[in-house]
């Protein structure tokens, strides 16, 4: 004798499809009160079975035969011409047989689970929601660069063109331009040329004409753009091996044949000569000489050495440097009172300064940028046969590029300091940089992992563009003029006029 509860009280049924298992689990439901009672025979069981009264009509069929509701594991079946005394009278036998023969108990049934909802569209549960994965320090996340760039772009969107199609030749002459690259270049030349200090001589208050020319920007503009063309097709001319062994350079043109040598070599010299031609048209001799010098360096300098020697990356920062010392001097040449020689405009001259300064901004500014960018690509640097800091001195390259971003803090003071800008660039430029230092030192303590290198990356795409509009929008006496022109005061200044003074005296 042990002490359970006792047995599930059957419902016995006429029909096999007026009934579902949940129902009947509702109808056989035990007392909560536990009795004393023996063991189950085979024989109690069919005594129980034969005792219990017919409940026919008790579940209507309609409402089980709407929702399509059938049995259990097939115990309970639909059969016309049969009887749910014999269906049940069969199973509950078999079930007694099987408790008598292995000497168990009838336990208690546990109500059936809940049923997840159900999607209307799939019939299936939703899917569970993934997990969010937890981050290894030893995942390598820093690749800030792993899609094409945009000349692999472009040559893909012209071999999608239809053969002799103007926008399939189009598009592959404009991959060999590096667009990213040269828009670069022309940003900074163009910054530097607003950033100049507007001499008085050229204020509106003395002439009728605009402080610096518009045209003077145009041709600017465009001779540095097609300088920088020339340069970087003279750069893909020199090394297609080499940008076949790179993902990021083996869908440029030259590599995949949309393009000859010798129409790219035209393309060159052609963008050359424009480009070189409309700096010193439009601008200055100096101006021009500052673009051909910068197409030597880059085509004929710093793309051969990048298989000699890490220097590379300093020969390169040097070009990125040029084009702001370039919008300088277009901007000086406006005012140049002794002929607009270069030694007037980049060396003798009292705002010669700024220029170098800004020159000296984007020499540093590229190597946590180009550093961050080569770090997640080092072994493709590597196979490629390029001598790049990033694997051959790995630590050196983070070094690097923690050092040139702590030297922009005292270049940006310089820029105040020789009256380029306002006192407000010092805290607003201290701020960007300080969000550059950080990642940069971030970026040397992981030694480029733990996705450094490419918050590093990202930040300096940011950092630039955001500098040169604070240097813009703080421009030394700017602010000051808009404000005396809205209330009506005077606009010049005793220095102003001494200025003044001092260039018609010298025949100016």
């Amino acid at each position: 004798m042990i002490l359970r509860y006792p047995p599930r009280r059957v419902t016995f049924l006429s029909r096999s499809d007026s009934i579902c298992f949940g129902c009947l689990l509702r109808q056989a439901r035990p007392r909560l009160r536990p009795q004393r009672q023996a063991l189950s025979t085979t024989a109690r069981a069919q005594q129980t079975l034969a005792e219990a009264p017919s409940q026919d009509g008790l579940f209507k069929k309609k409402y089980f035969s709407a929702n399509g509701v059938y049995g259990f594991r097939g115990d309970v079946e639909r059969s016309s011409g049969e009887t749910l005394a014999k269906k049940a009278d069969s199973s509950i036998v078999t079930q007694a047989s099987n408790l008598s023969t292995t000497a168990t108990t009838i336990e208690d049934v546990s109500p059936p689970r809940p049923i997840p909802p159900v999607e209307a569209s799939t019939g299936l549960p939703p899917p569970a929601r993934p997990r969010r994965r937890r981050l290894n320090p030893e995942d390598d996340l820093s690749n800030p660069a792993v899609l094409p760039d945009a000349s692999s772009r472009l040559s893909a969107l012209s071999q999608q063109a239809a053969p002799g199609t103007l926008k399939r030749t189009l598009a592959a002459y404009l991959s060999l331009t590096k667009p990213r690259l040269t828009f670069l270049m022309v940003l900074t030349a163009t910054a530097a040329y607003s950033i100049y200090p507007t001499p008085s001589l050229l204020l509106p208050t003395v002439t009728d004409a605009p402080s610096l020319s518009t045209l003077t920007l145009l041709f600017l503009t465009a001779g540095t753009g097609l300088a920088s063309a020339s340069a970087n097709t003279l750069n893909m001319l020199f090394e297609p091996t080499h940008d076949a062994k790179m993902s990021r350079t083996r869908n440029r043109p030259l590599v995949r044949g949309l393009l000859g040598k010798r129409a790219a070599a035209l393309f060159a010299a052609a963008t050359a000569a424009l480009g070189v031609g409309a700096l010193y048209f439009g601008t200055n001799p100096t101006v021009a000489g500052l673009g051909a010098l910068n197409i030597g360096l880059y085509a004929f300098i710093y793309t051969p050495l990048k298989r000699l020697s890490v220097i590379n990356t300093w020969v390169g920062a040097l070009v990125g440097g040029i084009p702001p010392l370039m919008g300088w001097a277009a901007a000086a040449g406006q005012s140049a009172s002794h002929g607009g020689t270069w030694r007037e405009l980049l060396i003798d001259g009292k705002e010669s300064a700024g220029g170098w300064l800004l020159a000296a901004l984007l020499f540093s500014w590229q190597f946590p940028h180009f550093n961050s960018l080569s770090w997640g690509i080092r072994e493709e640097y590597k196979n490629a046969g390029y001598r790049m800091l990033c694997w051959v001195n790995p630590r050196m390259n983070a070094r690097v590029a923690l050092r040139y971003s702590i030297l922009l803090f005292p270049i940006c003071g310089g820029l105040w300091w020789v009256g380029v800008v306002d006192q407000g660039f010092l805290l607003t430029s201290s701020v960007a940089n300080a969000w550059f230092a950080r990642e940069a030192w971030r970026f040397y303590r992981n030694q480029g992992g733990r996705g450094s290198a490419r918050a590093l990356f990202w930040v300096s795409v940011w950092h630039l563009p955001v500098l040169l509009v604070l240097a813009m929008v703080q421009k030394k006496g700017l602010w000051e003029r808009v404000w005396r022109a809205a209330v009506g005061g005077e606009v010049e200044e005793e220095e102003d006029e001494e200025e003044l003074e001092r260039a018609v005296e010298t025949g100016v």
